[in-house]
């Protein structure tokens, strides 16, 4: 099963069989290389009622409230299989670049509704012109090794896949030269709503 150009899916955030968030989103490409989603401030979502602690990730304890995605326009880059998302983000409502963002996250799950995923903490922010990068949250992703919310290993291959993120940006290479930060989305799309089902927990293999 795939999606089309222009559908309305939703993305979430499951960590051991708890959905920890929601967005409705919009396919904008689903191919065996890249799938590429969008979605704009003022996105429904469901999101934790406060910032989670790395402690009550490992609890895997959370309390979901509706919200709604503020401040950026997003298109997400993700190749199948890959344990990492690329993310241009654009200031609402402007063609003004704020970043290009990599957030470390499990590779995408098909679903009945979408794709679930789950962020690994560790991120790596790049500036517009994409000549400097940094991490983001070190100190959060050296806590969660710390309490064994990751293991060696698992923290050794997240820390190494921005790695190579890195690299692929240092060597000019896809998806950061592809020309998405010129992509613009059809004036006709609208927000998507989150469907009733948005908590299906049914996969696709």
């Amino acid at each position: 099963m795939s999606w089309h150009f222009g559908d309305p899916i939703v993305l979430r955030g499951v960590w051991r069989g708890q959905i920890w968030w929601v967005c409705a989103v919009t396919v904008v490409r689903d191919l065996p290389d890249l799938i590429v989603l969008y979605w704009t401030a003022g996105t429904p979502e469901k999101t934790p009622a406060k910032r989670p602690t790395v402690h009550e990730q490992l609890e895997n304890q959370i309390v979901l409230v509706d919200g709604k995605w503020v401040d950026t326009d997003v298109l997400m880059l993700s190749a199948p299989g890959a344990a990492h998302s690329v993310y241009l983000m654009w200031e609402t409502g402007t063609r003004i670049l704020r970043c290009w963002y990599v957030d470390l996250q499990e590779p995408l799950r098909r679903t009945t509704i979408g794709f679930d995923t789950m962020d690994h903490l560790l991120d790596i922010v790049i500036n517009p012109d994409r000549s400097q990068w940094h991490w983001k949250d070190e100190d959060e992703f050296a806590e969660a090794e710390a309490i064994g919310l990751y293991s060696p290993a698992e923290a050794w291959a997240i820390r190494s896949e921005g790695e190579h993120v890195i690299a692929c940006l240092q060597a000019s290479r896809s998806p950061f030269y592809d020309g998405w930060e010129n992509w613009l989305p059809p004036v006709e799309w609208k927000i998507p709503a989150l469907p009733e089902n948005w908590d299906d927990m049914t996969m696709i293999s």
